[in-house]
């Protein structure tokens, strides 16, 4: 007698909610088959292709987030991923850096005459790494994405195939986050070993029951998560890649680590500490004001002796991942929403700001000295005019887009009695900037140096012209994107 067989049904799976990573990692895997299937494909194809996937990609965040609120967040795959308007909120920023460093790359690698497939590929690929990270619903998945992510993103620092700078950025960054990726795993098993499971909403719910009266474990996987998640977001003490890495690095490469790098890492960070671990913020929140308060000195500071614009901007970028910590560590609803507004604008002021250094910085990419900004008032008013803006509006000043987003996270800081943090806040934005007005000063109170002609292509025109009209809209009308942002507040759903 045969047994009975018995179907066993699989873990649901909700494919409308995977649209996005659908579209992007099957968009860029179609793109890949068809580039080995002929040979020489024309540059405006895959350009074409790439927007247009990302485009559709975009759109279809619409009715998702639209179903998402009248359903309420959903979870599938075994309660491995869930879909709430956090990671639909971060998605969103993910395509439209993609589109934007799309943009900025099809000049920039013609004018390099670098292959140009192979990048969008590894682009979209990334994108989906973080995709999946801002929907995590366990460590496990978190991990997987994180991996994907960097892995791709080591390739896309190298990808300068003639400069030494480009090979040694790309065996720095990979190196270092062989060493981030390990304390990462480390993490996950000890907090495995702690509480016995890795998925998020059952640690939450457990850690909400029980009372750890020998927690040793539980901080030691704390600090290592920490640990490994700081290298991703460029936080001081992790943060040593970082200018050498963005220096070395293609431009319109180091803007999609700038911003969508970052944006990914943050939300795994408010989806792991904020929401899992928010019953034991009082173990956390201490190391996280530490990073945040050395972040922002050490970025802000960092950057004063630099005379190399890119790596001024590689050190302003950490400053910013303190400002951000700074939100994350209030760990309150404000906190993470002045967090969400925050990655929002500073999004697109590094593609604009790395967009006008990837136009400046010539064929070679490496005419990127306060010697090239010379005079750049002079020869060029308009781009001069709007990199001026995405500066002030990184420095912080008032009606642009960069006031809204400082004053957001130090408000919630305050809000939580995190005193120290938000007086530092203050102190390093007048440190960082001095950085920025003396860029500004190089541009406009300077003798016109004697570098080349500066040519602006249309993608680089449309990235720039967008990123510093942003950066006036929301600076004057910042309700519109504060009320997405706190709409976004990430909420951990089990099945």
């Amino acid at each position: 007698m045969f047994a009975e067989l018995q179907t066993i049904p699989g873990p649901q799976v909700l494919w409308w909610a995977l649209t996005p990573l659908l579209l992007l990692s099957g968009g860029g895997l179609l793109l890949l088959t068809l580039s080995s299937l002929r040979a020489n494909l024309p540059r405006w194809v895959s350009t074409t292709w790439v927007i247009g996937i990302s485009t559709a990609a975009f759109i279809s965040l619409f009715p998702i987030w639209n179903r998402i609120s009248e359903e309420g967040p959903r979870t599938f795959l075994a309660d491995a991923v869930g879909i709430d308007h956090s990671s639909l909120f971060i998605t969103g920023i993910l395509i439209l850096v993609v589109v934007a460093t799309t943009l900025l790359s099809h000049s920039y690698l013609q004018r390099e005459d670098l292959p140009e497939i192979e990048l969008y590929v590894l682009l979209l690929l990334a994108a989906a790494g973080g995709i999946v990270m801002a929907s995590a619903n366990g460590l496990i998945v978190l991990f997987l994405g994180i991996e994907i992510l960097s892995l791709a993103t080591y390739v896309l620092a190298a990808y300068h195939l003639r400069r030494i700078e480009s090979q040694e950025a790309a065996l720095k960054y990979f190196i270092l986050g062989a060493f981030a990726s390990a304390f990462l795993l480390y993490g996950i098993a000890l907090i495995y070993g702690a509480t016995g499971s890795t998925n998020l909403v059952e640690i939450n719910a457990w850690l909400s029951k029980n009372i750890l009266f020998e927690d040793g474990l539980l901080l030691a996987g704390f600090a290592m998560l920490l640990a490994g998640l700081g290298f991703k977001v460029a936080a001081v003490p992790f943060h040593a890649w970082t200018p050498d890495v963005y220096q070395g690095a293609p431009s319109p490469v180091v803007g999609w680590m700038a911003a969508g790098v970052k944006a990914a890492s943050f939300a795994a960070l408010l989806r792991v500490f904020v929401s899992t671990f928010g019953s034991y913020s009082a173990d956390w929140r201490p190391a996280l004001a530490a990073l945040a308060i050395a972040s922002v000195l050490g970025g802000s500071i960092g950057a004063v002796v630099q005379k190399d614009v890119k790596r001024m901007l590689a050190y302003s970028s950490i400053t910013h991942a303190g400002f951000l910590l700074i939100g994350v560590e209030a760990a309150t609803e404000r906190g993470t929403t002045a967090t969400f507004t925050y990655l929002a604008i500073y999004a697109f002021l590094a593609v604009g700001s790395f967009a006008v250094i990837s136009v400046l910085g010539h064929e070679g990419d490496n005419k990127h000295t306060l010697e090239t900004y010379k005079g750049l008032g002079t020869r060029k008013p308009v781009l001069a005019g709007a990199f001026t803006v995405l500066l002030l509006a990184q420095a912080g000043v008032p009606f642009t887009s960069g006031f809204i987003a400082k004053f957001g996270v130090i408000a919630a800081s305050v809000e939580a009695r995190s005193w120290t943090p938000a007086i530092v806040a203050m102190l390093a934005t007048a440190i960082a900037a001095f950085v920025y007005l003396r860029i500004i000063v190089s541009m406009y109170l300077s003798e016109p140096s004697q570098e080349g002609s500066v040519s602006v292509d249309l993608g680089s025109r449309i990235v720039i012209a967008v990123s510093a009209a942003l950066t006036i809209v929301i600076g004057v009308f910042p309700s519109f994107l504060v009320d997405l942002a706190n709409n976004a507040i990430p909420i951990l759903v089990g099945g």
